[in-house]
């Protein structure tokens, strides 16, 4: 049973860690403190990234490409987001839950978008919602501020628009096209974004961003002077699959350490070595196994 978000607040009190807040991140960019933010589809990777301290945990339509095998982002259902949010929310203690919005949820219309929005809050205990966009977005940034969900903005290279970006590719490296997402990221904030993810833009332009704004920036492929830095889970752990971009790092190989394990376990069945007596049930003493089945 899943606990309840006054239960996980009881927990975070009676631990004394300190809950991450939009209000809180919001006070580490004033103070200079780093923001960390990672992906999570599971509970078990989840339970690793809270305990490892990251504030933000980021429930990414990523999962289509990182989890469920998709070749982009766009086939990714509200159902699938709301299925693995609620399982990362089972094992978040002090990170802010934050939930991608996917493709389709909130495109149509305000009304959906807020009813999206809406169920991510009570259905999964979203802290916050993310959704892709600049200015154009601001209506829908409004009216889930409006109904009390915090939103994430996110400009810049935006993974829903792969079609009409003609690709992954580095935004804003015109005048032109760098004023525009500086207009897109201060419209966002005017609408009420708590926080806004920069992503695949020139670090000098994500500099002059972050600059710009009261609200954090976090950045993937933005370079280092944003308010914080994200990145999928999956990309970290060697685990995508695929040719990392220039802008990970990283951090284990943890497909290299299941990899072997399963190589492992194969050649021990494979040689009969597993399992083993210690690793079996016995019958109990004075149970005759003759007799066991006879008539």
């Amino acid at each position: 049973m899943m606990m309840s978000l006054t239960g996980i607040r009881d927990e975070v009190r009676r631990t004394g860690v300190a809950k991450v807040t939009s209000q809180s991140l919001l006070a580490q960019k004033e103070h200079g403190a780093a923001i960390t933010a990672i992906t999570a589809y599971d509970y078990p990777t989840a339970r690793l990234i809270d305990e490892a301290g990251i504030d933000v945990l980021l429930v990414g339509d990523s999962l289509g490409m990182a989890v469920l095998g998709y070749e982009d982002t766009l086939s990714v259902t509200m159902e699938e987001m709301l299925h693995h949010a609620k399982a990362v929310r089972r094992a978040v203690r002090r990170a802010m839950l934050v939930v991608d919005m996917p493709y389709g949820s909130y495109q149509l219309s305000v009304e959906d978008t807020v009813r999206n929005g809406l169920r991510f809050v009570k259905e999964a205990g979203a802290e916050a919602v993310k959704l892709e966009g600049g200015a154009s977005q601001a209506h829908r940034v409004r009216a889930l501020t409006e109904a009390e969900i915090p939103v994430v903005g996110h400009i810049g290279l935006t993974p829903q628009s792969v079609h009409k970006m003609g690709g992954y590719r580095v935004q804003g490296r015109s005048e032109e096209a760098a004023a525009r997402l500086c207009d897109d990221a201060l419209t966002l904030e005017q609408a009420g974004a708590v926080a806004i993810v920069l992503e695949g833009i020139p670090r000098e332009l994500a500099a002059k961003i972050t600059g710009l704004l009261a609200v954090p920036t976090i950045g993937i492929g933005a370079g280092p002077d944003c308010d914080g830095q994200i990145l999928v889970f999956h990309d970290v752990f060697a685990m995508s699959f695929r040719s990392a971009p220039k802008f990970v790092r990283q951090f284990g190989d943890a497909a290299g350490l299941m990899r072997a394990g399963l190589e492992k376990f194969r050649e021990a069945v494979e040689a009969g070595t597993f399992p083993n007596d210690g690793e079996s049930y016995h019958m109990p003493g004075g149970v005759a196994m003759e007799l066991v089945g006879a008539d």
